[in-house]
């Protein structure tokens, strides 16, 4: 007899603690792995004596589900996830449910709920967030496509989802869970995207704050982790300053060292910050900081060129010679500021999303949905939620009373940590380029109308005038040799 509420295809760790997740929540599971040896592992293992099915075949999963039947995939995206897909469409009803649930392009979420529509299958595309730990204890998850699955998947998602119940600003967001239906297509995994994106700047920004008490001032990986700790109970209390204080902390058994500094200055990426980056050039979003701190990865991997350049390439030598305690706490409103036009940028490419791919995005209820279970969980994030539930067509988060003035108050360090940086010769990528989106967003006149002229002059681009209606478009013969040509050879 069909007896399970769900199927879930790929056993790694994200997984098989989804799968344990559910289980403690009381929901019966179906599970099957390419490999059928980790199934009957997991089954004698971790899953045993728990409300988990183990099979050895996808039809073998599916008879064991009830009706309309759900089917999650935890596999690695791209091409992997067609395949799966294809092997189970020709077993599946009218009806029956398909959920992927890993870092899939948005894209190809919108394709696929598209091309299973049509055979009469819901598919959805969800973004899940909080690693291992978040996967087995409570997940930020962002679902999306197919808008007629929601109902099916609703109480088993937010059952197993984080909730925020832990001193939020707000009445509203405690015990609610990190998990609401996101939009149609691929909204949830442009959210999940966009998460990982804000993610990339939020790592960085920290790591320039480590490098400049480091690198800078001379405080090492102990006394910083203390720092970080005191940081955690403020304004930047988050998951990832909490988890650096314990990184600094951390002692390597080998060398007696800490550990952070035997590890290689080398950092991966799996491609979720590049696509952000991607599709911010396309949509035309200045999101600055998350693509700078996209790039610093980049440069980190050049390891060997930069051990080589260094003994070639001058530098400053400069050294600090203020007060290191004030400029801790410059670093530390530095740090927040800069973490608000991180943020801010990331909306905005929500926004544009948006409004290109058809998309109706509750931009408040995505805050709330990170304010829990993932990455980049925040107290911030609460107040994110404030100011869209306040004034939901918020143009720019910057606008927003709570953080036009928390930027007021942090810029005079933030612009001391920037210029100071660039006297030391210390790289703040995240740091300097959020900086200059906050003076180029609050500027009523940027230079662009030189880059303007010079388009005209080289390819006939055309201007708007400051004297005449928006719309209206003028060429300038600037050789005397031209006529009143059109823009056609050039586009830069």
């Amino acid at each position: 007899m069909s007896r399970a509420d769900i199927g879930l295809i790929g056993l790694a760790v994200m997984g098989e603690n989804l799968v344990l997740n559910m289980a403690s929540h009381g929901f019966t599971v179906a599970v099957y792995n390419r490999t059928t040896a980790k199934v009957d592992a997991f089954m004698a293992g971790r899953a045993h004596g728990q409300s988990i099915i183990g099979t050895h075949s996808p039809a073998d999963l599916l008879a064991q589900l009830k009706k309309p039947r759900r089917v999650m995939l935890m596999v690695q995206a791209g091409q992997a996830v067609d395949r799966v897909i294809a092997e189970l469409v020709p077993l599946l009803d009218e009806g029956d449910i398909l959920i992927d649930g890993g870092n899939s392009n948005y894209q190809d979420t919108t394709r696929r709920t598209q091309e299973l529509a049509a055979k009469g299958l819901l598919y959805v595309g969800t973004g899940v967030s909080g690693g291992e730990e978040g996967a087995l204890k409570g997940p930020s998850i962002m679902p999306g496509g197919n808008p007629a699955a929601w109902p099916h998947i609703r109480d088993l998602f937010q059952a197993i989802a984080a909730k925020v119940e832990d001193g939020s600003p707000s009445a509203e967001l405690r015990s609610k869970p990190c998990c609401d239906w996101v939009g149609r297509d691929g909204a949830g995994h442009y959210v999940k995207m966009v998460h990982n994106g804000i993610e990339y700047g939020d790592m960085q920004m920290i790591a320039e704050a480590y490098a400049l008490m480091r690198e800078g001032l001379g405080i090492g990986p102990q006394e910083q982790s203390e720092i970080f700790k005191q940081w955690n109970e403020g304004e930047l209390d988050s998951y990832l300053i909490e988890i650096t204080g314990d990184i600094l902390a951390k002692i390597d058994d080998e060398t007696g060292q800490p550990m952070v500094d035997v590890i290689l200055d080398t950092a991966g990426q799996k491609g979720t910050g590049k696509w952000t980056g991607i599709d911010a050039l396309q949509l035309g979003a200045p999101v600055t900081a998350i693509t700078e701190a996209v790039f610093s990865r980049a440069l980190s991997f050049l390891k060997d060129e930069r051990v080589a350049a260094a003994e070639v390439l001058q530098g400053s030598e400069a050294s600090f010679t203020g007060d290191k305690g004030a400029f801790v706490a410059d670093i530390r409103q530095a740090l927040y500021a800069a973490k608000i036009c991180s943020y801010a940028q990331g909306y905005q490419l929500l926004a544009l999303a948006a409004r290109e791919y058809g998309w109706e995005l509750n931009y408040g209820g995505i805050a709330l949905l990170w304010r829990g279970g993932c990455i980049i969980r925040a107290q911030f994030l609460g107040r994110i939620k404030e100011a869209f539930d306040a004034d939901p067509t918020l143009a720019n988060l910057l606008l927003a009373p709570y953080f036009s003035t928390a930027l007021a108050q942090t810029q005079a360090s933030w612009r001391r940590v920037v210029a100071t940086a660039v006297t030391l010769g210390i790289p703040v990528p995240t740091f300097a380029s959020a900086l200059a989106y906050y003076d180029g967003y609050r500027s009523a006149r940027l230079p662009a109308n030189l880059l303007q002229a010079q388009r005209d002059y080289f390819g006939a681009h055309t201007y708007e005038r400051t004297d005449k209606p928006r719309g209206m478009f003028f060429h300038t013969n600037w050789t005397g040799r031209g006529g009143t040509t059109a823009s056609t050879a050039y586009n830069v």
